[in-house]
């Protein structure tokens, strides 16, 4: 079958081509061409199912001869369940874990953190704190400017300039 005077495997491969040049392009330049829309309009899937499609449709065209109507209807389901896995096991659980990372020190005032340094009288230590992420040591001093024991539980106040002003916490026990 030809489409405009030129074989499908020609289109196939123009295609191929094509998108594989703008995904690279694509890559290389999101963050200044950034996406806020539905998913199925990223530009990501959408390359991506270009791609799948025009690869797909070239090597049938290349390796059977199944007619050629065939081979585009079965070269766009292999593009769309490609493309659907892609999104679903890799894209989405990416985009989810890249904003858990992230933390402002105003979301840790009120948080339980321990000593790892010992804070001295009117001094500097440190403090772990754990979250789902993973752990982040921070320089701590007394919110009183009390000394603070290490292994200490400790309730942070406020952060200032990038240290964090903590006290003792003991945790009030519970009756049933």
């Amino acid at each position: 079958m030809e489409l405009f005077n030129m074989p499908m495997e020609t289109i196939y491969m123009y295609g191929l081509i094509i998108s594989g040049i703008l995904t690279v392009l694509y890559v290389l330049f999101a963050d200044v061409v950034h996406f806020d829309g539905p998913d199925f309009l990223n530009p990501v899937i959408i390359f991506a199912f270009v791609t799948i499609f025009s690869a797909s449709g070239y090597l049938f065209e290349r390796l059977s001869s199944v007619n050629s109507i065939a081979i585009l209807g079965i070269s766009a389901v292999t593009a769309l369940i490609l493309v659907t896995l892609l999104n679903v096991f890799v894209l989405v659980p990416l985009s989810s874990a890249e904003e858990s990372l992230v933390y402002k020190e105003s979301d840790l005032r009120g948080r339980i953190g321990t000593v790892i340094t010992s804070i001295p009288t009117d001094g500097f230590g440190e403090v772990m704190i754990e979250s789902i992420s993973g752990r982040i040591a921070k320089p701590a001093v007394g919110f009183e400017g009390e000394q603070i024991a290490n292994g200490t539980n400790v309730l942070i106040v406020q952060v200032k300039d990038g240290v964090l002003q903590v006290t003792a916490h003991q945790e009030a026990e519970r009756y049933l």
